[in-house]
């Protein structure tokens, strides 16, 4: 599918995410990754913690990147004295940015960068099948610029669970060994594993469904302001709102969705995550477009 040698499954993306980031990154050495990347803020430091290396970061819109700014703070074989970039990831689409799909130039000219000085790329992919169906660029394609790659099943193909690890023969036989070690081995998962071979032959092609779906609220919530969110920039399934300019937390309305039977995410004070996905029916959507902006109105004039 990626054009890679092997994989491993895993029960969480933290985990493959990790197993990765071990296999391209020795103790004391560092990798480079967005501010608002999943790796740097929602895996609690394993990086450090598990691998002994350090972390860099970049802050791109939306968690972009700029392949010269990238390998402007890169310093590939550092010397004594100082700390080695030895790689480099990018998640796409990028969760903290709203479902932002990476442009492939840009990863194709990170690729041709990165590995003319021996610095190792890594895709966060929890992510990736709705970037592939929202930019038409294959997955092959798409892995042939990466080392190694995380990619997650429940998310957005709604297996109940599982990730894998991808990459050469060599790498995924060390992270069978890691896997172990970090208590991520598991018995009798054949079960998992059809169900994430069912998502991937049944519902890839109709994430374009759930695109549209994160469109139309996104639509709904500009229409009240503006400055809630930029309907145009909403390319995948997730809808980020900014409530900087209403009277409401995150957390207040996320509280008051919820006792309409709607659910959401508050991920800061006023940033409220709202994901569309393959159990989100026709009526569901008519609920979702009549309470939420009822809610956004009320905030405002508040």
């Amino acid at each position: 599918m990626f054009g890679k040698e092997a994989a491993l499954f895993a029960a969480s993306g933290s985990l493959t995410n990790q197993l990765a980031i071990r296999s391209l990154v020795k103790p004391g050495e560092e990798l480079l990754t967005e501010l608002t990347s999943h790796i740097v803020r929602a895996e609690l430091g394993a990086g450090a913690t598990f691998s002994g290396i350090t972390t860099r970061t970049w802050e791109g819109h939306r968690g972009s990147f700029k392949a010269s700014e990238v390998m402007r703070i890169a310093s590939p074989d550092a010397g004594p004295y100082l700390v080695s970039t030895k790689a480099i990831a990018i998640e796409n689409s990028h969760n903290f940015g709203g479902g932002y799909v990476q442009s492939f130039d840009e990863i194709k000219e990170l690729r041709k960068t990165s590995a003319a000085v021996g610095i190792n790329l890594h895709l966060d992919g929890a992510r990736i099948w709705n970037a592939h169906v929202a930019s038409g660029i294959s997955l092959k394609d798409i892995g042939a610029q990466f080392d190694t790659i995380s990619v997650c099943f429940s998310k957005g193909l709604g297996a109940p669970i599982g990730s894998a690890v991808i990459s050469t023969s060599e790498r995924i036989a060390d992270s069978r060994i890691w896997r172990k070690r970090y208590g991520g081995g598991m018995r009798q998962v054949g079960f998992l594993a059809a169900a994430a071979n069912y998502a991937l032959d049944n519902n890839i092609s109709r994430l374009k469904l759930d695109h549209v779906k994160a469109k139309s609220i996104a639509e709904a919530c500009a229409q009240i302001s503006p400055k809630l969110i930029d309907s145009s920039g909403v390319e995948t399934n997730i809808v980020a709102l900014d409530l900087s300019s209403t009277s409401i937390t995150a957390t207040e309305l996320n509280n008051q969705l919820k006792e309409a039977g709607i659910l959401a995410s508050a991920l800061g004070p006023k940033f409220l995550r709202l994901v569309t996905h393959l159990d989100i029916s026709e009526s569901d959507m008519s609920k979702i477009l009549e309470v939420l902006p009822n809610l956004l109105k009320r905030a405002l004039v508040a």
